[in-house]
């Protein structure tokens, strides 16, 4: 039995965060329905790689967090519409909403209200900045938090900086930390059959991301100085050239350095740091690190990366997204599992799962990304309404 088997999620949630919170439930096992208005679909369904799909309402973002949820359309505005969303919160364990604050309380469906229908029902509110706070009411993005929270202005190096960092982490991260604060939520909830609300912020969840850069800026005044892809601190700790590419070392402690170093060929280094501490080692990078930057000029960086390896040294030549994917290294693990979509031409796709395998009933993908009102016969019958109610409906715009 999966840990969500049984749970009922409403998600009413788009772009990445929300969607990523609910699917991170979804792949465990809980039933994930997800809502949107009728002719205004969650914007990633036609972003990222869209077109190369038999239907125009899926593309590669939507794809990436949205399998194992069922889809209804509903107008929340309507007085049909928002009966039967009472129907659906009453059977429901969780709420996700990541519209601006205030926006459900003015459709009449913040937490007091539905906590009325539903008092066990875990009601998770993602958002920028949080509930509180001068900024609560402003709407963001991803790169909107990084730039305000600090994180872009910490890429890069002092003369490049700030640099927006590539992947919208803020977005995953935030739709992580939702579904743990989510998990919580429902363990207190089967010990004291209380509901509650949650308040996940984007910029929250940016700090947490940044734990030691925080505690250094609280303690020091200021903000560390961006170092790009080298380490100032430790010479053996960061990116160098190769004879053809890139090579990323992640030497740190005494033995580590022990190891690089032999491999290196220096053995006089060796006898010379082998009963230093990691600081005191160090504090010989103006004189080891052009001897290292020498040797590791000769040769490529794929051949580093075996020897460091083979010494008990991490290393990995820098590679593109497409390099990592086809390495060989993800083949059985569970992070990409096929997702039930195969693109015009080419073959099924594979989506990333989760982040973590377990001995039993781990995440899995058992359905297909749905299409906008896939299932709102399958749902709304469940509710016990007819299907004749639930065309006239969606002939009204209520669906």
């Amino acid at each position: 039995m999966q840990a969500f088997e049984g749970f009922r999620v409403l998600d009413l949630t788009h772009v990445l965060a929300g969607p990523f919170c609910t699917y991170q439930l979804g792949v465990l096992g809980a039933e994930v329905i997800k809502v949107e208005p009728p002719g205004e679909p969650d914007m990633v369904r036609h972003m990222g790689a869209p077109g190369i799909f038999d239907y125009d309402d899926l593309s590669s973002l939507y794809i990436a967090q949205n399998a194992n949820k069922k889809a209804i359309t509903l107008n929340l505005k309507t007085a049909p519409g928002k009966e039967i969303f009472k129907k659906l919160v009453a059977t429901a364990d969780v709420l996700v909403e990541n519209y601006r604050t205030g926006a459900m309380d003015a459709l009449g469906f913040g937490y007091d209200q539905l906590s009325i229908i539903n008092p066990r029902i875990i009601y998770c509110s993602i958002t920028g900045f949080g509930h509180t706070g001068a900024k609560r009411a402003h709407t963001a993005f991803d790169n909107v938090i990084q730039a305000f929270s600090g994180l872009m202005a910490s890429s890069g190096t002092p003369d490049t900086t700030p640099v927006q960092v590539g992947a919208p982490v803020l977005d995953y991260g935030t739709g992580a930390q939702a579904a743990f604060a989510i998990a919580a939520a429902l363990t207190r909830r089967e010990r004291t059959g209380k509901g509650q609300q949650l308040d996940v912020a984007m910029l929250d969840a940016a700090v947490m991301l940044m734990g030691a850069h925080v505690l250094q800026t609280l303690v020091a005044g200021k903000a560390p100085v961006p170092h790009g892809n080298t380490n100032p601190s430790n010479h053996a700790y960061g990116c160098h050239e190769t004879a053809d590419g890139l090579l990323m070392t992640g030497v740190q402690t005494p033995r580590q350095h022990v190891r690089f170093w032999r491999a290196l060929g220096r053995n006089d280094i060796v006898s010379e740091i082998e009963n230093l501490n990691s600081p005191e080692i160090c504090s010989r990078g103006e004189h080891d690190g052009p001897i290292m930057r020498s040797i590791l000029m000769t040769r490529t960086a794929d051949e580093w990366e075996v020897l460091l390896n083979e010494a008990g040294v991490p290393a990995a030549r820098v590679r593109l997204l497409d390099e990592a994917l086809a390495s060989g290294q993800l083949d059985g693990r569970a992070v990409l599992q096929p997702c039930g979509v195969a693109p015009v031409k080419g073959p099924p796709l594979k989506a990333p799962v989760a982040a973590f395998t377990t001995e039993e009933d781990g995440p899995i993908l058992k359905s297909a990304p749905p299409r906008m009102g896939q299932h709102n016969h399958a749902v709304l019958s469940e509710l016990g309404f007819s299907s004749e109610e639930i065309v006239v409906w969606e002939e009204q715009g209520v669906l």
